[in-house]
């Protein structure tokens, strides 16, 4: 079986890499963020310490599985969020993908520039044919980006999470390879 990579993405305005440590300070301005995490599946992170937490966590998991991917715009390095996919199943041929932009670089279309790259590797690279996303209802802008990137709604998962002891419901999009537009 051949190693699976992270590798570096890029589109007209960022850069996609493999998150690193040293993005912990970049990646604390949203997991701090009260207001970008509250459809996240943890609570915020009080410290950047329990932010690097989260990124050692991720690093350590097999990228065949799972990987996060920090988004930089591409003119100065500066990161701006983080995007990944999740709960890859090669099997059966599918994965989750999750997302979070720091506030400053809320709607300028920079996260759907992010997710287009990340689903063209995952349909192509990686062979996906089916990317699911589990939106809360209440998040409007998720669901907005992901019916840009052409997901549609499949249903509801009731009290599919807990955060923070609270139970959850999330509405469950999917997006299919045949259906994949591409980058538009």
């Amino acid at each position: 079986m051949s190693e699976t990579v992270v590798p570096v993405l890029l589109t007209k305005r960022l850069k996609l890499r493999a998150l690193q440590e040293a993005d912990a300070a970049g990646l604390h301005t949203a997991y701090s963020d009260p207001v970008a995490m509250r459809f996240w599946d943890s609570p915020p992170s009080n410290d950047v310490a329990e932010t690097l937490v989260s990124i050692r966590r991720s690093r350590s998991a097999d990228a065949q599985y799972h990987a996060a991917f920090a988004i930089e715009l591409q003119h100065s390095g500066q990161f701006v969020g983080m995007v990944n996919y999740h709960d890859r199943r090669p099997w059966a041929r599918r994965l989750v993908l999750g997302w979070i932009l720091a506030r400053p670089f809320w709607q300028q279309g920079l996260m759907q520039e992010a997710a287009q790259a990340l689903l063209g590797h995952c349909f192509g690279e990686l062979n996906t044919h089916r990317v699911e996303a589990e939106i809360e209802p209440e998040n409007t802008a998720s669901i907005r980006l992901a019916e840009r990137l052409g997901f549609q709604r499949e249903g509801l998962l009731r009290e599919r999470m807990f955060v923070a002891g609270e139970p959850r419901s999330v509405l469950m999009y999917a997006l299919l390879q045949p259906d994949w537009r591409g980058a538009e």
